[in-house]
């Protein structure tokens, strides 16, 4: 993407759109021309007073709207390119199971309307792994040409049936348009605005290692996950938009694999030696979910895309990002 391309992206606030918003001020502070970048979001007044660096840039804008409701988004404005990553993963399981499907399938309908009528030519989902069901356990790492998928019949799973509909919806408007609609599919992350209070179990262990007596494991310690940082995301993201083939999926994260034991044990050697690991020694709630690991060999053969940055690296990124938060008063943005 050159400078006379113009994005609008969607949850350009959230965990993803930090990622992004840092990937392009780094470009500019070194001296690439840049797009022109508009972010939608709720209320761009309280994202800009927790990251006042993104204020007065001369490329970047933000706009008040909101995906669920489309008259509120920028109407009369512009794009090339769409870069669709709302969806509240963090917040999203405080949601039920209906309205969670809603946002999703429903924002991402009025994103691509949107699309048609701004003329934007390439059309960027962040969708999940959760779209390809339980991962068998004779499968260490799942491929895109996998078939499978939560069941549809169980409301629990909204979230991964929701971004499977909204795939869907990607295919049919490129067939029905003519939009280059490109699919990321994410898989687990790690990175300075990971909240660490809520379900993400890379988090909690990173919170535990830094304030708590001991590091606790809820479960047995035997799943297996797999971390991509959250600068290697961003970039992941930029090329995909630029360059992923049309109406083609790509898995987004870390192919290797570490147990969730493991992972506590290393987050303990990184942030604090010495601090003991407890596992608790309960089964899994989600059994279907033992593995959560990407082939990610189609993004790395098919764009150059490669891991940069070492577990190790991001796990100690993290948990300093949240030292610094906490020595100087920070608040999450919400």
């Amino acid at each position: 993407m050159d400078a006379s391309s113009r994005i609008l992206v969607t949850g350009g606030t959230g965990f993803f759109g930090r990622a992004l918003l840092r990937a392009w001020l780094d470009k500019y502070r070194s001296g690439v021309a840049l797009p022109l970048v508009t972010v939608l979001t709720r209320s761009p007044a309280t994202f800009l007073e927790c990251y006042p660096e993104f204020s007065g840039l001369s490329w970047l804008a933000f706009y008040e709207g909101d995906i669920g409701n489309r008259e509120s988004l920028p109407h009369g404005e512009l794009f090339t390119h769409i870069l669709h990553a709302a969806a509240d993963s963090t917040l999203g399981p405080q949601r039920s199971p209906l309205q969670r499907y809603d946002q999703i399938v429903d924002g991402t309908r009025n994103l691509l309307d949107f699309a048609v009528a701004c003329g934007a030519q390439r059309f960027l989902l962040t969708s999940s792994g959760g779209v390809y069901g339980p991962q068998p356990e004779d499968v260490a790492k799942i491929p895109e040409d996998w078939l499978g998928m939560p069941d549809p019949l169980n409301p629990a799973n909204a979230y991964g049936v929701g971004k499977l509909a909204a795939e869907h919806l990607c295919a049919l408007y490129h067939a029905t348009h003519g939009i280059d609609t490109v699919i990321a599919r994410c898989f687990a992350f790690v990175g300075e605005d990971l909240p660490l209070d809520v379900h993400f179990a890379i988090g909690n262990f990173i919170r535990d290692a830094l304030w708590a007596e001991e590091i606790i494991v809820g479960g047995d310690g035997t799943p297996l996950r797999s971390y991509l940082d959250q600068r290697d995301l961003a970039q992941w993201l930029l090329t995909l938009l630029a360059a992923g083939k049309p109406n083609r999926a790509y898995n987004v994260g870390s192919d290797q694999a570490i147990s969730v034991a493991a992972l506590a044990r290393l987050v303990g050697e990184i942030v604090s030696p010495g601090k003991a690991v407890r596992i608790l020694g309960q089964a899994a709630g989600n059994s279907g979910r033992n593995i959560y690991v990407p082939d990610i060999r189609r993004a790395c053969e098919e764009l150059g895309l490669v891991v940069t940055i070492p577990l190790e690296a991001a796990i100690a990124e993290t948990a300093n990002a949240a030292v610094r938060r906490a020595e100087s008063g920070g608040r999450e943005c919400p």
